[in-house]
């Protein structure tokens, strides 16, 4: 299945299928650095170009597609916004909010069913320090017109430049409860609102409450469109080398609303901190499937058995 890609040098690029552009990977910054300026996807469509990402809504402006984030490193806010401030609440501590710089795409790769790149990015702190170096890895695949899917790879590779550790956190770990938002963050478009959210068979009932903070291969989140009538599903899933058993660093949870926003998380750090020594690194890896129509746990299990990682 054919797929076409469009590069805007210095600005962002785009993926299309079938006339359909299914994401726009934007990592020209935009204008605000309270917002924490760094690249995101937005939009994110399925294959019936129908959005299934929101970008910049009213009641967090820094919630930009999907993304990826630190709420809590070391200090410093790599998610944007207010943060969690113990005994305070959230404040808008500008000083606190860093940023990720784009420094280029070293590996850039086009076939004909598959897309993809490999980008260096710095992070770097608000006093202008440069903190840690990613090389991060984005890749579109498994275009399914049968299924009505297909699948986004996310992987981050992280090695900490200072002297000292990086203590990744959330706010649960500076206090808040049930509130460890971190890591790669997807936020929904509006109408997904009350969404249905799911995850394997035993992992609990079909609501975000029963899964928040919870571990687990993958966690689906289904919304029904205004405009159209229909609904999209996403797949959020783990790579098998994400388990600590497996030599992640940390151990993974889930972040995960459905009201009063919708939003997913895989959350490093929910309920405790870890540190990154001096010089080391840390790498996971997710999927993303975005899906056409109201998908159940046995058509999630079973489409993802297909698509090996």
């Amino acid at each position: 299945m054919t797929i076409q890609v469009t590069h805007t040098h210095g600005e962002r690029i785009s993926v299309h299928h079938g006339g359909v552009e299914l994401l726009s990977y934007v990592y020209r910054p935009d204008p605000d650095p309270f917002e924490a300026r760094k690249p995101y996807i937005h939009p994110l469509r399925t294959l019936a170009g129908r959005p299934v990402t929101g970008y910049r809504p009213n009641d967090h402006r820094w919630h930009k597609g999907l993304q990826m984030t630190a709420s809590h490193l070391s200090g410093q806010n790599f998610w944007g916004g207010n943060s969690y401030v113990h005994g305070e609440g959230y404040l808008p501590v500008r000083e606190r909010v860093g940023s990720m710089r784009h420094d280029g795409f070293p590996v850039f790769a086009v076939e004909e069913d598959r897309f993809g790149f490999v980008e260096e990015l710095t992070w770097v702190e608000n006093g202008g320090a440069e903190w840690a170096r990613e090389e991060r890895g984005i890749t579109v695949h498994s275009v399914d017109e049968d299924a009505g899917a297909w699948a986004l790879d996310w992987t981050i590779r992280l090695t900490n430049l200072r002297a000292e550790p990086l203590l990744f956190g959330s706010p649960t770990t500076a206090g808040r409860e049930m509130a460890g938002y971190t890591g790669l963050q997807w936020r929904g478009p509006r109408d997904f609102t009350g969404g249905a959210v799911f995850g394997p068979p035993g992992g609990g009932e079909p609501e975000p409450e029963s899964l928040m903070g919870t571990q687990g291969p993958w966690l689906a989140f289904t919304g029904e469109h205004d405009d159209v009538d229909g609904h999209s599903t996403l797949v959020f899933a783990h790579a098998p080398e994400n388990d600590e058993d497996n030599g992640a660093i940390h151990a993974s949870h889930w972040f995960v609303r459905s009201e009063p926003i919708p939003t997913v998380a895989f959350s490093w750090a929910f309920f405790e901190e870890f540190a990154l020594p001096p010089g080391e690194s840390f790498t996971y890896r997710y999927r993303v499937v975005v899906a056409d129509g109201a998908w159940d746990r046995e058509r999630v299990g079973a489409h993802l058995k297909g698509l090996p990682w």
